[in-house]
């Protein structure tokens, strides 16, 4: 208690007046310290909807001693199923706290509170705070055993460092002598992208990816690219480290044309309140079609990160003549990759041997705010297509063509099409709204209601709506999932079938080959639930119960695995002799395991394990140890 009370004085001072530069060899390696580590991922990385905040740390397995890089106290500790699993805080006297995730085994004096703690409330799931005279620490103290618990890919622990102001910033300015990195950053493709529609590369409209040729750590195209207005670089790369097989992020980007830097992005610290802002920083429809992260080298609309500075959104590089581009790539240890190109200066033409043909009739595809319309042409039709937009038609002539296609581009800002009348057939769409990114906004309409708050957009939505059966079941349509959304949006859906509304009945939304289960509720004969994600929505009844496969049951320990058709685990319970039993659940591997009520009893009487799905059906596996 002596030290708790000396440190919460020291702690004080530091945390308010006096935070510290992070030095070389201040802070202790947490795994296996003085030994190379191998590193699974680093701060700034690239995730699908999130920054990677830290650095992850191999382990062979699990059970790998923990320990804490600098003198503090525990200020919080939390375990949950998803997410960090079971995570540690300590805060230090430098003002930082330094974080501790993916555990299997909580140690010490912390374990023992946690444990005590959720058999008193009764909860598999726990979040506590620490006062600083609660459980001190000194720098080298075994925390923990390194686990795979919580949102977890592999064994392994995921290490932060946070600053006061709750931000993380990259562990590796510590200058930990087990990392070694030597390597430099690799590049394997390129992508340009027109910005407007007068913009062209290769005398076409749209984004376009080049394959990269590799000379040590220099990098370029092929051949020139022809280019004119304004153009947007892509980059997809990733680091590496000396004898891993990983994926490392990049933390400093910047692109010069003509010897003239016009942009830079540094990753160095991750804002929790706006990780999401990811989704603006890479092109989220090849990540979500191809799962590619792709890093845009200018600033998007909707892109709220400070990641820049002094750099104008939506500016890409204004080709008018003939342009050198340098990418340059340095991750935290500086080394450096260059890719390098040139534009050259090409004047919009109507007609371009360039257009590659399509062997589909029309193929139309949505660029920001541009319609682009790509016909196949027909015998001695006329150029001209025909638009129908609320009862009233026009025609468009072609933006550009080749020998035996036709690209026709329109502006969505000024015309919602219902229908295109082509040589080729009609081509319908369901656009049935402009929703503005930059304010509140509500969509009304026969299928359904849906409420934008402020900034759940990046940029302005062409809202697809569409309605559907499929052996007797209910397709609601809404948007599209290569739209992403930054906040939940609150949708009320009006089905036209009679249901009988019962805790069975729920609402799914189509992932892939199968359905994820989305919350919901019913008010008079309608449907409202949030969601962050657009597609395609039904309603199913689940009426299996889950599945519970004994693996192990004896005096030392109770392991089962749980399995759910449809909607997913809602809850799960254990008892032995009635009294309340801790189990803990993987959802990735399905496993579900006892602790001891007691150290030193062993599991014995009549055991009882309840497991309920999302839809209220419940199995329960009994048995006398």
């Amino acid at each position: 208690m002596l030290i708790g009370a000396a440190f919460i004085q020291s702690h004080a001072q530091f945390r308010l007046d006096n935070p510290m530069p992070a030095r070389k060899g201040s802070y202790l390696f947490p795994i296996k310290p003085g030994n190379t580590a191998i590193i699974t991922g680093t701060m700034g990385e690239l995730r699908n909807t999130h920054f990677h905040a830290g650095l992850d740390i191999d382990t062979p397995g699990i059970g790998v001693p923990v320990l804490s890089a600098e003198t503090g106290y525990i200020s919080r500790a939390s375990a949950t199923t998803g997410g960090y699993g079971n995570v540690l805080y300590v805060t230090h006297p430098d003002g930082n706290t330094t974080v501790y995730a993916h555990l299997e085994e909580f140690k010490g004096l912390v374990g023992e509170y946690i444990r005590k703690e959720r058999y008193k409330r009764k909860v598999s799931e726990i979040d506590l705070e620490f006062a600083p005279n609660q459980f001190p620490v000194a720098k080298g103290d075994l925390l923990a055993l390194s686990g795979n618990t919580g949102g977890s890919g592999g064994p392994h622990l995921h290490f932060e460092v946070r600053d006061l102001n709750n931000e993380a910033i990259n562990p590796l300015m510590y200058e930990f002598a087990e990392v070694k990195d030597n390597m430099a950053p690799l590049v394997f493709k390129v992508a340009l992208k027109t910005l407007d529609a007068s913009s062209r590369i290769n005398d076409q409209f749209g984004r376009f990816e080049f394959s990269v040729v590799k000379n040590g750590n220099q990098y370029s195209l092929l051949h020139p690219v022809l280019a004119s207005g304004n153009i947007g670089v892509e980059v997809l790369a990733h680091d590496k480290m000396e004898n891993s097989r990983f994926r490392y992020g990049i933390n400093y980007i910047t692109l010069q044309v003509d010897s003239q830097q016009v942009f830079q992005q540094v990753i160095d610290k991750v804002n929790f309140g706006n990780t999401r802002q990811i989704l603006t920083l890479m092109d989220y429809k090849t990540l979500e079609l191809r799962g590619n992260r792709f890093n845009k080298l200018y600033i998007d609309d909707g892109n709220r990160l400070t990641y820049y500075s002094g750099i104008v959104k939506k500016q890409g590089i204004a080709v008018t003549h003939d342009k050198e581009v340098q990418i340059q790539l340095k991750d935290f240890n500086q080394n450096e990759s260059k890719v390098r190109f040139n534009l050259k200066y090409t004047p919009v033409v109507i007609e371009t041997p360039l257009l590659t043909a399509s062997g589909k009739p029309f193929e139309t595809e949505l660029i920001e705010n541009t319609l682009k319309v790509q016909v196949k042409q027909c015998a001695n039709d006329k150029p001209e297509l025909t638009v129908w937009s609320k009862g009233k038609d026009m025609l468009f002539n072609p933006a550009y063509s080749g020998s035996n296609q036709r690209v026709y581009l329109m502006n969505l800002k000024t015309i919602l099409p219902d229908s295109i009348v082509t040589c080729q057939g009609t081509i319908r769409f369901n656009f049935k709204d402009r929703i503005p990114s930059e304010s509140e906004y509500k969509y009304y309409s026969d299928l359904m209601d849906v409420e934008f708050p402020l900034q759940s957009l990046y940029d302005t939505l062409y809202l697809n709506v569409a309605y559907d059966t499929l052996n007797k079941q209910e397709i609601f349509t809404l948007g599209d999932r290569t739209s992403p959304l930054n906040k939940s949006i609150s949708v009320t859906l009006k089905p036209k079938f009679s249901y009988f509304q019962s805790r069975d009945l729920g609402l799914y939304r189509k992932e892939g080959r199968g359905f994820v289960y989305v919350n919901s509720e019913w008010k008079n004969n309608r449907l409202r639930f949030s969601t962050r994600d657009f597609g395609q929505f039904t309603l199913m009844r689940d009426t299996i119960p889950p599945t519970v496969t004994k693996i192990a049951l004896s005096s030392a320990a109770a392991r089962f695995k749980i399995r759910d058709n449809l909607s997913g685990i809602s809850y799960f319970e254990a008892n032995l002799n009635g009294e309340w039993l801790l189990m803990v659940y993987d959802y990735k591997t399905g496993i579900l395991k006892s602790e001891k009520p007691d150290a030193l009893k062993p599991l014995k009487g009549d055991f009882e394990l309840k497991v309920v799905d999302q839809a209220g059906n419940e199995a329960i596996f009994r048995q006398k140890l």
